[in-house]
């Protein structure tokens, strides 16, 4: 049989591994369970890691014209008064590549429309899978299954792979809700991405093209909170009404029909991504709280790690598995972790504790407050460590 990969998932990570083999001549098949592909969700940024990322694929320089350029990062209180600014050069400079904020839609169109349709299967929900010496076996929930080499899994924070490969493996909840949504402004014409952080929660504003604007909200909540968990839009526009005139104005514009909510959720780093002739990639293997705006980032970087490595060694794919597993480990149990802390940090509501955190932040060097995503990004996520 011709080595195939199957892919579970037609998320960021499973379609731009799709279109990276497919560039690269080796069979593949996407098996989405939804009944269409499309991008679930608001806006969200593709820092300049993932940029590079695009860059060494070769999809970077489409990619652009669907994004915004973002020049300036800035938190606020809910006074609008400054607590830190980003130096944004230097989180640039590294790859030498811009920070851009874009429509989850509109990247998971382009990833998609450049793809060979017949490659792509519909409301194939995966139910379980078996391997052996030469194969993988993928069962459907529709009674269907799959034969291929092997089974890529990108299928989201709740895989059903990763929690049969791991079964304690399960998302572990951040303790807040989080409500997005798309809005239309002509009038806001910005680079900046602002967040205000307050004691009724944090609220988000990033512009995106076309005159739109990303926002997100973030309220500390128990899981089981139905109360907050059914807040309308009269109640989110209720709760932040002490915050900045833009953050009211776009709640006013706000469609109800647009907001989504979820709850944040993450899973604790998990110690192995490669499992014989199955690969974890993206939010199956390494989902992050949003706090460093580095999900759908590190997905980007997973492909592109695995593509160095197939370029490399394309007739030991297992291998391939292996070094991809000690290239991305160290670096996406890092993000987890200082994402998951930066959100508590974040979140403080008690007002004593938010005026320390405050004043802290607005009196420390700027490099040493952003210092978490320096280290992120000054890193090379390409360099090949020694095997």
């Amino acid at each position: 049989m011709k080595e195939k990969f199957i892919i579970v998932g037609a998320g960021i990570a499973g379609l731009t591994l799709g279109n990276a083999l497919q560039d690269l001549g080796i069979d593949f098949e996407i098996y989405e369970a939804g009944k269409d592909v499309r991008g679930i969700g608001a806006g969200f940024g593709l820092a300049s890691n993932a940029m590079k990322a695009f860059e060494i694929l070769g999809y970077a320089k489409d990619i652009i014209p669907l994004g915004h350029l973002l020049t300036d990062f800035e938190i606020q209180d809910w006074k609008e008064k400054t607590i830190l600014k980003a130096d944004t050069e230097r989180l640039r400079s590294n790859y030498n590549t811009e920070n851009f904020a874009i429509h989850r839609a509109d990247l998971h169109r382009f990833l998609y429309e450049r793809l060979d349709r017949t490659k792509i299967k519909t409301s194939k929900k995966i139910r379980l899978f078996e391997q052996n010496y030469s194969e993988i076996i993928a069962h459907f929930e529709d009674g269907t299954r799959a034969k291929g080499s092997y089974l890529i899994a990108a299928d989201g924070l709740y895989s059903k792979i990763r929690q049969q490969l791991i079964p304690h493996s399960t998302p572990r909840y951040a303790n807040y809700i989080c409500w997005r949504a798309i809005v239309h402004d002509p009038s806001y014409n910005s680079k900046k991405s602002i967040e205000t952080w307050g004691p009724k929660g944090r609220f988000g504003l990033t512009p995106l093209i076309n005159h739109q604007i990303y926002w997100y909200a973030c309220v500390n909540a128990e899981l089981d909170d139905k109360e907050i968990y059914n807040y309308k839009l009269a109640d989110i526009k209720n709760n932040f009404q002490d915050y900045s005139g833009i953050i009211r104005s776009t709640l006013q514009k706000t469609k109800k029909e647009d907001i989504i909510t979820a709850p944040i959720m993450d899973i604790k780093p998990i110690g192995n991504y490669a499992f014989n002739r199955v690969l974890l990639i993206g939010d199956a293997a390494h989902a992050t709280t949003p706090n460093m705006g580095q999900g759908a980032c590190m997905a980007v970087e997973d492909v592109c790690v695995l593509i160095d490595e197939l370029k490399k060694d394309s007739a030991n794919v297992l291998m391939c598995f292996e070094r991809y597993n000690l290239r991305r480990l160290k670096r996406t149990h890092y993000i987890i972790d200082t994402s998951r802390l930066a959100g508590r940090v974040a979140q403080l509501s008690w007002e004593p504790a938010m005026s320390i955190r405050n004043f802290m932040f607005s009196k420390l060097p700027t490099s040493l407050v952003q210092s978490p995503l320096n280290d992120l990004l000054e890193e090379d996520f390409m360099q090949t460590p020694p095997y």
